[in-house]
């Protein structure tokens, strides 16, 4: 039996420094969540528009600068 991660993980800082639109790619990896699995997102920066489309989907955020052209995010589904 597998084990689940307790986290799906996402780095689009190269798709960014690329110019390539990383957001199909984003919800697709929100779609394989299971339950209880959160979702952390690195990107350059804090990606403030992207809150408010995952709130709509049902998911809190906690954001944190972990270097200069890095942030984390950590989505988690809201229960209820």
């Amino acid at each position: 039996m597998a084990i689940k991660e307790a986290f799906l993980e996402l780095d689009v800082r190269e798709d960014l420094r690329l110019k390539k639109e990383p957001f199909d790619k984003i919800m697709s990896t929100i779609k394989q969540l299971e339950e209880g699995q959160d979702f952390i997102l690195h990107a350059p920066f804090n990606p403030v528009p992207l809150h408010a489309v995952l709130r709509r989907k049902g998911f809190e955020n906690k954001s944190e600068k972990v270097d200069k052209k890095h942030w984390k995010t950590v989505y988690t589904r809201i229960e209820g």
